[in-house]
């Protein structure tokens, strides 16, 4: 009994005679994979054709990985925008201007990348951000002059040390003369460290009065909040 597709065998076969792949074939001609696979089973196709169809498949493979890739990136997009809106409305509901946020805020960071074991209100980071914020907040918080703010640096091996010193002076308004001891990490001499990287700076912004409070805020805070 004949198919429904036998009209079409003839130009199904001239096709795949010529080195066309059957996926195409299947796609032009609309006839199910499963028929063509048997019509084209006694056809030797040439070296070149197979060559070519083999460049072909790869190059729709490259092509299908990177419309995956554009399609995760677009997805991945999306999410950021929507978190981005989800992180205003919560903003829209608090008054950054009022001292109390400012200082839960910086509490809570400290906690988190504050020093504790000496004696001094002190943070560290490589996220430029992080120590504009913790500066501002002790500005507005308890007065400190940024101008007068001590600071120390702990690079990699291969970072330039006076480059690094003006960077962060730069980015953080802090005099150059105000960064003291620089650290120079040489386990990590032989590794190339990333363009981006600007090392760790420290800022020591205030005695152990304001280590202690941000401390004691942040930890009642937490243990408020677990135990309601």
């Amino acid at each position: 009994m004949r198919s429904k597709w036998y009209e079409s065998k003839d130009d199904a076969v001239n096709l795949r005679k010529k080195g066309v792949s059957i996926g195409d074939i299947e796609r032009r001609l609309r006839i199910p994979r499963s028929t063509l696979s048997g019509w084209f089973k006694d056809i030797e196709l040439t070296k070149a054709q197979r060559e070519k169809l083999l460049q072909s498949r790869n190059d729709a493979l490259v092509k299908a990985r990177k419309k995956a890739v554009e399609w995760h990136h677009a997805q991945k997009e999306g999410r950021m925008a929507e978190a981005r809106l989800q992180a205003l409305e919560t903003l829209q509901n608090i008054d950054i201007k009022q001292k109390e946020i400012v200082e839960l805020a910086l509490a809570m960071l400290y906690m988190g990348e504050g020093t504790k074991r000496k004696i001094e209100a002190s943070m560290g980071s490589s996220d430029p951000l992080i120590l504009k914020f913790f500066l501002t907040a002790i500005k507005v918080l308890y007065g400190k002059d940024p101008k007068k703010i001590k600071c120390q640096l702990n690079l990699r091996a291969d970072q330039n040390p006076e480059k690094m010193r003006i960077f962060w002076s730069e980015e953080l308004g802090i005099p150059v003369e105000n960064f003291g001891y620089i650290y120079s990490d040489r386990r990590t001499a032989g590794t190339k460290t990333y363009p981006n990287y600007k090392g760790v700076c420290q800022i020591i912004g205030g005695g152990a009065a304001i280590q202690r409070k941000l401390i004691y805020i942040s930890e009642i805070f937490c243990r408020n909040t677990v135990e309601k």
